[in-house]
């Protein structure tokens, strides 16, 4: 049995894609993930399992969704470590405030070509660094301000993505450790 996380793209974002959370667990719990636990209500799950696949959980969670309340949610799970390199790796941890700090983890490496071209892209009031797990940003006038958010990254770097927080992504670790 192992513990992952589970991060949903676009659920209960300005009255679009509703999931209580109480109703997410049991979804999840239903179709064979244990010891499930969310965190907010944006989507955040840590659970244990005996699949060792990410992309087979990816997708069992992605069908569990779909039958369950019929709209389709991108879904992208990491393991504990997975994060905490992400963590460790982030190149704005000693230079920003920690509520400028985001995350944008890619579900797949982009394509070097398409790094290439938007690292020559610049934001005003916003700093980002690529890599192939995760777009660091650092986003001096907040997330809502920022040009540079979750879509942009998507469509720029042809990748689903998903955005968090740093606190969201420290809490996620912390809560893969209580398990």
């Amino acid at each position: 049995m192992k513990t992952y996380i589970a991060l949903l793209r676009g659920i209960n974002v300005s009255g679009q894609k509703k999931i209580k959370m109480a109703d997410l667990k049991q979804t999840l719990e239903n179709s064979g993930l244990q010891n499930v636990k969310t965190y907010i209500q944006s989507g955040n799950i840590v659970f244990d399992s005996e699949i060792g696949e990410t992309d087979v959980l990816q997708d069992k969670i992605q069908h569990a969704i779909l039958n369950d309340f019929t709209f389709e949610v991108p879904v992208l799970v990491k393991t504990r470590n997975q994060l905490e390199k992400i963590l460790k790796a982030n190149p704005f941890a000693d230079e920003a405030e920690e509520n400028r700090l985001y995350f944008v983890l890619l579900k797949k490496a982009p394509e070097q070509s398409l790094v290439n071209e938007f690292n020559e892209v610049i934001f005003v009031n916003e700093d980002f660094n690529i890599t192939s797990t995760c777009v660091y940003l650092c986003c001096k006038k907040g997330y809502g301000n920022a040009k540079l958010n979750n879509n942009l990254v998507e469509r720029k770097l042809k990748v689903q993505a998903t955005t968090r927080n740093l606190k969201t992504i420290q809490k996620l670790v912390e809560m893969t450790k209580e398990t």
